[in-house]
C-alpha cells in the first residue's frame, strides 16, 4: 500500500520498484553485508527505492512512510562501511542520487550550496572551476555525497588545517520525521541556543533527511610541498606530531605508518625497522616554506630523519583509491579497517593493546595502524587487520571477534570508538561506553521526541531500549 500511494504521488518514474534498483540500494559496503553477498546469502530487497528531485518529494515520502510506519531508510551514494543502509523487506530507501544540484557558489562570503546528493567530487570540481576548494577529501570523496558527510561526521584527509565536517558545515536543510523542514540560518556564528546542525551531524539517518548543505569553502592554495621522515617508533611519531600541532602549526596532512604499513604502502621508500611520518603543506608560498622548516626542525629533535618527499607525493597520486574486498572474501581471507581516536597519552597503549589482541585470533595474517588524523590534544590511528580463519563458515565470527578486540582495547585504554565512519551497527553495542548512561538516555529521549514511531532507518546507530549493549 505504501509503494502505491508513492507511485500514485510522485509517479512511476521516482519510485522504482525493479529487482535490479531494488538490490542495488539494500546496503552499503559493510563487510558483513559484502560477505553475505559473496556467500550467496540472500538478504531481502527493500520495497522500493525513491528517488527524489526536490525538497517536496522527500516531504513526501516523510509523511507517506511516518502515516504507514514503514521504514524509511536515506541513501547518499551507498559509500558507507559500518552498516548504516541496511533495508529489510517492508523497507523504503530513499536514493537521495537524484539530489544533485550545485545550488550556489557565492565568492564573495566564500559559501557553497549544494543538494544533499551532490557527489562530493563533483561539488569539488564545480568549486575548483572558480579557484576554490572545500579543503574536505575523504578517500570516498568519488563515491560519496556531500549529505552523507554530514550524516556520519566525516573528516577529510586534509583536516588537520581545514577541519572535518561539522567545522566546514555552514548551514543545512533537513526534513524532520514529522515532515517539517527545519533551514539553520547562514551566519558565521551564533549565540541563539543550542546548535541544530549538530542534531543532523552524525545522526545516520535516523532523525531526519539531510536535503540541502551550505559549506564554507577556501581559495585554493597557492602552493602544495610535501615531506616525510623516518621514525624510529610509533612512540617517537607521536611525540613529532604532538609538538607540531603543540606549535601551533597546521600542515593539511599529517599521516604516520607503523612499520608493516610504511612497508606495504611505500615500498619505494620505506626503510627496514622504521615507521614512516607523511606530511603536505599547503598555502601561501612564504607560509608553506616556514612551516616546512619549523616541521623539519621539530622532526629531527625528535630522531626523525628525512625521508625522500617523493612519498608524500606517492600518497597523493593514490589517496583515493579504494581497494575492493571481494576477491579477498572469494578466497577466505576477511578484513576491514577500524578508526578511533584518543588523547596524546593514551594513544600509544592502544596501538599497543589492540595489536597485541588482534594478534591473538586464529588465522590472522596481519595487523597494523597508521595515523590520519592529529588535533592539538591527541590523534586518530586506523588500524588494519586480515585474518583467513580455519573454517570459511567461521569468517563472520571472526570478523566481529576482530571488532570487538580493537573496541574492547579502546575503551580499556580511555579511546574514542569512532572517528569519522560513523556508528550504523556495527559499532551501536559500544555506543553507552562512549556516551555514557546520561548520554544514552538523552540520545534515545531525542530519537523518541523527534520519531515517536521509529521509522527513521531503524536499526542503525541507536539500539533498542531493553537491547544489551557494552
Amino acid at each position: 500500500m505504501v509503494v502505491e500511494e508513492l507511485r500514485k504521488i510522485l509517479g512511476p518514474d521516482k519510485v522504482l520498484v525493479d529487482e535490479a534498483s531494488r538490490r542495488g540500494k539494500r546496503r552499503d559496503f559493510w563487510v558483513l553485508s559484502q560477505l553475505a553477498d559473496v556467500n550467496g546469502i540472500r538478504e531481502p530487497l527493500p520495497a522500493c527505492v525513491v528517488r527524489p528531485e526536490e525538497l517536496s518529494d522527500v516531504v513526501t515520502v516523510v509523511n507517506v512512510c511516518r502515516a504507514a510506519r514503514a521504514p524509511l531508510v536515506p541513501y547518499g551514494l551507498g559509500s558507507g562501511v559500518c552498516g548504516g543502509v541496511l533495508a529489510s523487506e517492508h523497507t523504503v530507501v530513499l536514493d537521495m542520487g537524484g539530489m544533485s544540484r550545485v545550488r550556489e557558489l557565492d565568492e564573495h562570503n566564500l559559501v557553497a550550496t549544494f543538494d544533499a546528493g551532490v557527489r562530493g567530487s563533483d561539488a569539488e570540481s564545480a568549486l575548483a572551476a572558480r579557484g576554490l576548494t572545500l579543503g574536505h577529501y575523504p578517500q570516498s570523496i568519488g563515491i560519496s555525497s556531500v549529505g552523507g558527510w554530514i550524516a556520519t561526521r566525516a573528516a577529510g584527509q586534509f583536516s588537520t588545517a581545514y577541519g572535518c565536517i561539522e567545522d566546514i558545515v555552514f548551514a543545512l536543510e533537513a526534513v524532520l520525521p514529522n515532515g517539517d523542514v527545519v533551514e539553520t540560518r547562514r551566519t558565521p556564528r551564533a549565540s541563539a541556543g543550542p546548535d541544530l546542525r549538530h542534531v543532523l551531524l552524525g545522526s545516520e539517518g535516523t532523525l531526519g533527511v539531510v536535503t540541502g548543505v551550505a559549506l564554507s569553502v577556501r581559495r585554493a592554495p597557492e602552493r602544495r610541498l610535501g615531506a616525510a621522515f623516518y621514525l624510529p617508533s610509533m612512540d617517537a611519531g607521536f611525540e613529532i606530531q604532538r609538538e607540531i600541532l603543540q606549535r601551533g602549526l597546521e600542515p593539511p596532512v599529517l599521516r604516520q605508518y607503523d612499520t608493516i604499513e610504511s612497508d606495504r604502502m611505500f615500498s619505494k621508500y620505506s626503510r627496514s625497522g622504521d615507521c614512516l611520518l607523511v606530511l603536505v603543506h599547503e598555502g601561501a608560498g612564504a607560509k608553506v616554506e616556514a612551516e616546512a622548516a619549523l616541521i623539519e626542525e621539530i622532526a629531527r629533535r625528535g630522531k626523525g630523519e628525512p625521508a625522500p618527499p617523493e612519498a608524500a607525493e606517492h600518497w597523493l597520486s593514490e589517496r583515493n583509491h579504494v581497494p575492493s574486498f571481494e576477491q579477498f572474501f572469494v578466497n577466505g581471507v576477511v578484513l576491514d579497517t577500524i578508526e578511533i581516536a584518543a588523547t596524546w597519552d593514551k594513544i600509544g597503549g592502544i596501538y599497543r593493546a589492540a595489536l597485541a589482541s588482534l594478534a591473538e585470533v586464529p588465522g590472522m595474517l596481519t595487523a597494523s595502524a597508521h595515523s590520519s588524523h592529529a588535533y592539538r590534544s591527541g590523534l586518530n590511528l586506523y588500524f588494519t587487520f586480515a585474518a583467513c580463519p580455519p573454517e570459511r563458515s567461521d569468517m563472520k565470527a571472526t570478523y566481529l571477534e576482530c571488532w570487538r578486540r580493537v573496541m574492547r582495547a579502546t575503551v580499556d585504554g580511555g579511546g574514542g570508538i569512532a572517528h569519522h565512519h560513523g556508528i550504523g551497527r556495527i559499532r551501536r553495542e559500544w555506543l553507552r561506553s562512549e556516551l555514557g548512561d546520561g548520554g544514552v538516555t538523552l540520545l534515545r529521549t531525542m530519537k523518541r521526541a523527534l520519531d515517536p514511531e521509529n521509522f527513521m532507518n531503524p536499526g542503525a546507530l541507536i539500539l533498542e531500549e531493553g537491547t544489551h549493549d557494552d
